[in-house]
């Protein structure tokens, strides 16, 4: 009797501690996981993890834990596993899962990434031919509207430090295209942008702060609708090519979210009948390409 008992709760505890115990496991199943580290072994929370099968088809994918761990349950098979974060090399790695088993990988190491080499200092011009400055709003709570400003100009003053350096972009507020016509003289009228009075935006930022890897928040004051707010780009600096006729070139894209109320662009006889024609944020995205003026 005490011997049954025993055996009972010895199996009860190996349930119990089992990683496969936490993780429901369908029949034909495994678990996949690892746990992603740095060179001086210390967690890579929020790390991305993609599995694909062995045809590359995108199978599971996602974030790693604040401890730098995941745990996925995949069908018995091949996968392949690529895990990345901000600032260091890709892992990849081929592995096999097999039903009702953890696959484990254990500790995963990420090695730094190398950072993108840095234009130099001086005068750097935005080129509209190979950048966009795009911003996405809720219509009416449903639909997303897609936009852009076909028209602008931008000069980055680049020092070096990179830290030091300054930028200062225009935008000519007529030049809005949602590709509907009727739509885009409603946003330039005095319900919303009000272009007579208020013809262009600006942003003018001396704050460039290195967040790590190719990482940077750009702050600065934007003034739209004749408010200026203080306001930070999430860039990612893209590095150096070349262009066709040979010149140096630089790129980033950032990305930044914007509130209605903030600029006071609104459309009150629609509010006040209780419809929000236009979602109150805006999410902008830039994708800008410089070359060295001169």
């Amino acid at each position: 009797m005490i011997a049954r008992w025993l055996r009972r709760t010895r199996t009860n505890r190996v349930q119990l501690t089992s990683p496969l115990a936490a993780v429901p496991t369908p029949p034909s199943a495994g678990v996949l996981s690892c746990r992603v580290l740095d060179p001086v072994n210390e967690p890579v929370r929020y790390a991305e993890f993609a599995v694909t099968d062995t045809m590359g088809r995108p199978v599971v994918s996602g974030g790693t834990d604040p401890y730098g761990s995941f745990v996925t349950t995949v069908p018995a098979g091949e996968y392949r596993l690529a895990v990345q974060a901000e600032g260091y090399t890709p892992y990849r790695v081929t592995t096999q899962v097999t039903e009702n088993t953890l696959a484990s990988l254990g500790d995963v190491t990420l090695q730094l990434a190398r950072p993108a080499e840095l234009p130099g200092p001086g005068d750097w011009e935005m080129e509209p031919a190979h950048s966009s400055i795009g911003f996405t709003a809720r219509h009416i709570g449903m639909a997303r509207i897609h936009g852009q400003f076909k028209s602008f100009a931008g000069v980055v003053r680049l020092a070096d430090p990179v830290e030091r350096s300054a930028m200062h972009v225009v935008i000519d507020a007529a030049s809005i295209d949602t590709n509907m016509r009727m739509r885009d003289d409603h946003l330039r009228s005095a319900d919303f942008l009000d272009v007579e009075r208020f013809p262009t935006i600006e942003f003018y930022s001396d704050r460039f702060v290195h967040k790590g890897g190719n990482r940077w928040a750009v702050t600065g004051a934007l003034s739209l609708h004749g408010v200026t707010r203080t306001v930070t780009l999430d860039t990612e600096y893209l590095g150096l090519g070349n262009g066709m006729e040979g010149e140096v070139r630089a790129a980033c894209r950032a990305t930044t979210e914007l509130h209605r109320d903030d600029f006071t662009v609104s459309w009150q006889t629609m509010l006040a009948r209780g419809i929000a024609v236009v979602g109150p944020s805006i999410n902008v995205e830039l994708d800008v390409q410089v070359v060295r003026r001169g």
